[in-house]
This record gives structure tokens, C-alpha cells and sequence, in this order.
């Protein structure tokens, strides 16, 4: 019977010398899903990534892949593959030998490998660079050869650190469609580590939140949207107005907030500190002479209807039934 899951990590821990990078997290991973690790620098989301590939002993804990406990066995013979930041690519041999390599060291015939590698060029749409060196390829062209090269020992998991950050905002996009596209068309589950809470949502399955060591929240990303855990989750996934209300903090979404009141709806009446325009939405910062802060993201149309600018006397306002009550 198949596992239900592809990666459990079970009450790990990370420690270096004193310093502890991961406190005793526990995750479980739905096969053939995509899973992005997500959180500020030194939330321990690239410690976990190094421990699930056996690249970093774990000092506490279990870590489970389809089932198996492979918390003391090598990163050869857990079943994973790691997509490194740099790439990492040979500089010296072809894309076709860089795809073989891994074949190569398994002492796989030349004609086997090689064939296997085309094919797994003609799955990344870089068969036609075959012959070329690395350095004959731009960022993104690399980024494809190197993605091949992980793939093609078939792995159970695909560990991928922040393999989007050395490319253009336009390539970005266009590579996150492409990995959502493999990872379906594969059926394996991808562990993506990111900074990004445009690219978590627009790939995950499952998003994982982290701050300090720990895991804050996981979710959909839309379940993590809809309702943060917390203050923190609300400000670091952005897009909320976090506010101090009644008895307790409330984050609203600002693109569900408006410009001026209706009504008694709740509401944060102050002077405009920015206008940004971009494109169909234009983002309105309103503050409180107290120092409260609430943005309302509204439709170009509703904006320029009745327009304000830095300075002008605003009203923020929401519908109750759009606030969100924040645990902490």
C-alpha cells in the first residue's frame, strides 16, 4: 500500500553547537504534492531542507520518506534530490553529459545514459542545447539543465533551495509554471525553499510558514490567507492590515477594505500617507494620528472616481464580517 505521505518529519531538531536553528518541528507531507518552506532569513527553512537531504545530521527527532525512517542513513540512499541556488552545474562538459553525470557514477552504459538524459532534456524543453556548454546558456537555460540533472535519478522527493532567486521577475514567473508542471507531471512531491510569499503561493499545496525554529503555520496557501494564525503571519504573508481592535488584534485583508464609510462598519479615519498606482489596483496608506496604519487596495476605477493624494483626510473601512481575530 502507498504511503500517504512523502516526507513526515517528526519532532526535529536542529542544534548548532548552543544555537538551536529548528525546535522540535513535526510536518507531514501528502504524496505527490508541492510543499514550499517559507519564512524570514534564520527561520531554520534551509536547516530543514539540508536535514531531510542527509546533508545535515538531525540532533533530534525522526524523518520519515514514503514510510522509511531515514534520519541515520546517507543522502545516497534516501531517495532525494537537492536543486542547489548556484546550480552547480560542470562548466567543462555538455548539458547531456551534465543530465548523465549521476548515471555515469552508477556506472549505467554510455548509450543507455545518454538516451536517458535526452529524454529528460526534451522534459525541461532544452533537447536543442544538448551539445552546448553552460556557460553558452543563460540563467534560466541553466536552471532547466540543472532541474533535468535532479530529476533524472527519479527520486522520491525533489528538495529545491531558492532556485528561483538568481532569475529575472519575467523568467521567475514563467519557471514557477514550468516546476508546478513537472511536479504534477511527475507525481513526486517537490520541497521548495523560498523567501517568497508570491512564489509559496503560487506553487504550494501545502505552505509552511517558520519563524525562529518553528512552524507557525501550514496550510493551503488560501486557508493561510483567509485566516493567519497570527499577527506575524498576517504581516509576513502581507496584504492584511494588522490592527489592534476591541479586546484582541484583527488582521483585514486590503483588498477587501474601502476607501470612506458606509453605515457603522468599522472603520480608521486619518490623513493619506501614499498612493501607488499599479495598474487594474491602486494601494491607499491611510494613518492615524495615534499612529495606526491601514492600506486599502481598490479597484483603479473606484480610486480615480473620486481621487486622494499624501495629505488628503481619509476614512479605511471594512465589513465586520471580514475581520479576522488573530490568536496572538
Amino acid at each position: 500500500m502507498a504511503s500517504r505521505y512523502d516526507v513526515e518529519l517528526v519532532q526535529v531538531t536542529k542544534r548548532y553547537g548552543t544555537a538551536v536553528a529548528v525546535d522540535g518541528i513535526s510536518l507531514r507531507v501528502p504524496a505527490a504534492s508541492y510543499c514550499c518552506l517559507l519564512g524570514p532569513s534564520g527561520c531554520g527553512k534551509t536547516s530543514t531542507l539540508r536535514m531531510i537531504a542527509g546533508h545535515e545530521a538531525i540532533s533530534d527527532g525522526d524523518i520519515l520518506i514514503q514510510d522509511l525512517n531515514v534520519s541515520n542513513l546517507p543522502s545516497v540512499r534516501r531517495g532525494t534530490s537537492m536543486m542547489f541556488q548556484s546550480y552547480a552545474l560542470f562548466p567543462h562538459i555538455s548539458c547531456l553529459d551534465n543530465v548523465a553525470f549521476s548515471l555515469r557514477v552508477r556506472g549505467v552504459p554510455k548509450k543507455e545514459r545518454n538516451a536517458k538524459a535526452q529524454e529528460y532534456l526534451d522534459l525541461v524543453h532544452m533537447s536543442d542545447f544538448a551539445k552546448r556548454l553552460p556557460s553558452q546558456l543563460s540563467g534560466g537555460q541553466q536552471q532547466r539543465v540543472a532541474l533535468a540533472r535532479s530529476l533524472i535519478t527519479r527520486p522520491k522527493v525533489l528538495l529545491l533551495d531558492e532556485p528561483l532567486s538568481a532569475l529575472d521577475p519575467f523568467l521567475r514567473v514563467r519557471m514557477r509554471e514550468e516546476l508546478k508542471r513537472l511536479q504534477r507531471e511527475l507525481g513526486i512531491s517537490f520541497i521548495h525553499v523560498t523567501h517568497s510569499q508570491e512564489e509559496a503561493m503560487a506553487l504550494a499545496d501545502l505552505m509552511v510558514v517558520m519563524e525562529d525554529g518553528h512552524i507557525r503555520q501550514a496550510a493551503t496557501p488560501r486557508a493561510i490567507f483567509e485566516e493567519p494564525a497570527s499577527a506575524f503571519i498576517a504581516r509576513f504573508i502581507g496584504g492584511h492590515n494588522v490592527l489592534p481592535w476591541d479586546s484582541g488584534m484583527i488582521a483585514v485583508r486590503a483588498d477587501r477594505c474601502s476607501l470612506g464609510s458606509t453605515g457603522d462598519n468599522p472603520r480608521l479615519a486619518g490623513h493619506v500617507t501614499a498612493v501607488e498606482y499599479q495598474g487594474p489596483v491602486v494601494r491607499v496608506a491611510v494613518a492615524t494620528d495615534a499612529g495606526l496604519e491601514a492600506v486599502a487596495v481598490v479597484s483603479d476605477r473606484d480610486f480615480y472616481r473620486s481621487p486622494v493624494g499624501p495629505g488628503d483626510v481619509a476614512t479605511v473601512s471594512w465589513l465586520q464580517a471580514e475581520a479576522h481575530q488573530l490568536a496572538h
